[in-house]
């Protein structure tokens, strides 16, 4: 079965005092799981492939040459340049402001979706061109980095590069009163001193909102160990995974930054879809918490990934959205719901696409199979919740190169992996120093990048 590779979190790049704190992050552990409640029985989570990052077990690619701080253009040959730095690039023809067969609605500053595109309350199409920024899911329980800059520094420099969006992954342990979040300086961030988590959440949910950025809240593990198969653990229950998403619904219900909830990162293993086994069935779980969040906030996009095996073929974990053309995610309030694939590349995990003779002009076939119909046939949008590799071999390369159009030429969403340079599988946009930009990332980034969401 083809999985995901082994992935080491990169703790040399922490300082000395956090890494301990991070290491048990970076260690996958098998669990055993206990079915959802009402169903009354006991299933093994199986681990469909290993460990995860110290920061939430995902990667980063490269490709392409630097783009200089300020603007759009290409340095020959790479290299970096420091924080700040470039506006969007060409963008999209899907970009904000495009016409949109869409009919107005919902609360001002909340999206819904129409057919395969994401519109604004005015029917607008936008498209939400965004990074995850990991930290909340591992025990220091706040986004890596701010031991090294401020929280506003960061924000400032996820808007300076064009970004529109930051999708913050979390685990549900955060919440627990004795999460304390921790791996800050406080000089540097004197605001944060004796900050709850949830208040740590509002501070960047805050600082997001001045910035005119949009944020997507990304259930990553239920505990903070490791990541999890299916959306439950024999610790964390399927009644504690909706009622954190009731509570953070009702918590952001009037703040139209938070535009959407990724209900579960990267399902795979034993997690199905549209067998109807309750403990394993990811759709219906999926329809359950969407319809909890629903009733309290009905203005959220839902955002649901897909499984590592589906229609006799196996994927990357919580990238294969084959069955939901013909048994998809049913809400209650319709036109909310985003399906969101991961793709990555050979250097993570060397699947037989990469081998083709054709490659890499069969990826566009992979990819339209596996989830990009689902878009194209105007069943759902789809944002792809991360992507990425470490740039440094050519199969990367030629798959970075070739994806950011496809994106770009459909009118695509995303969410880079990552904003960190502490991602062991993938390096991030920012080098070691939190500070300078890979600029062979950005550089290919920049083209399908959209405007901030009016």
């Amino acid at each position: 079965m083809l999985t995901r590779a082994s992935r080491k979190g990169h703790l040399a790049l922490l300082p000395l005092a956090f890494a301990t704190a991070v290491a048990s992050a970076a260690c996958y552990s098998s669990d055993t799981s206990s079915a959802p409640a009402g169903d009354g029985e006991t299933t093994p989570s199986t681990g469909g492939g290993a460990g995860s990052t110290a920061g939430g077990g995902s990667s980063n690619a490269g490709g392409g040459t630097g783009t200089t701080g300020g603007g759009g253009s290409s340095n020959a040959g790479g290299g970096s340049t420091t924080g700040g730095g470039g506006t969007t690039g060409g963008g999209s023809p899907h970009d904000a402001g495009a016409d949109a067969p869409a009919a107005s609605g919902g609360a001002a500053g909340f999206l819904h979706t129409s057919g395969g595109t994401i519109v604004d309350s005015k029917g607008r199409v936008v498209r939400l061109t965004g990074l995850s920024w990991f930290g909340m899911e591992t025990t220091t329980f706040a986004p890596h980095g701010l031991w090294t800059r401020s929280l506003g520094s960061m924000l400032d420099q996820v808007k300076s590069l064009g970004y529109n969006l930051i999708r913050i992954p979390y685990t549900n342990e955060m919440l627990n009163s004795g999460s304390v979040p921790n791996g800050i300086d406080l000089s540097k961030n004197p605001d944060l001193a004796n900050v709850t988590s949830l208040g740590l959440l509002d501070k960047i949910v805050d600082g997001a909102k001045s910035r005119g950025l949009k944020i997507i809240l990304d259930r990553h593990r239920p505990e903070a160990a490791a990541q999890s198969p299916l959306w439950y653990t024999g610790t964390t229950s399927e009644e504690r995974w909706i009622s954190d998403w009731k509570m953070l619904a009702t918590h952001y219900k009037s703040n139209p930054t938070v535009v959407g909830f990724d209900l579960h990162n990267e399902p795979h293993a034993n997690a199905t879809w549209g067998d109807g086994v309750m403990a394993t069935d990811w759709r219906l779980a999926a329809e359950r918490a969407g319809t909890a969040v629903q009733a309290i906030n009905p203005e959220l996009l839902i955002i649901v990934e897909g499984v590592e095996t589906a229609g006799g073929q196996s994927y990357w974990w919580g990238g294969n959205l084959r069955n939901a053309g013909t048994m998809p995610v049913r809400l209650p309030v319709a036109n909310h719901l985003v399906y969101s694939p991961h793709e990555y590349s050979a250097s993570i995990y060397q699947q037989a696409w990469f081998n083709d003779p054709t490659y890499p002009a069969n990826l566009s076939k992979v990819w339209d199979d596996t989830w990009g119909y689902l878009a194209k046939n105007g069943t759902a949008p789809i944002w792809i919740g991360e992507f990425g590799t470490k740039n440094e071999i050519d199969l990367d390369k030629k798959w970075f190169t070739t994806l950011a159009p496809y994106i770009g030429n459909r009118g695509l969403s995303f969410a880079f992996w990552c904003l960190n340079p502490d991602s062991g599988d993938t390096g991030g946009i920012l080098m070691d120093d939190w500070q300078t930009v890979r600029t062979d990332k950005q550089s290919v980034l920049q083209p399908i990048l959209a405007p901030l969401v009016p």
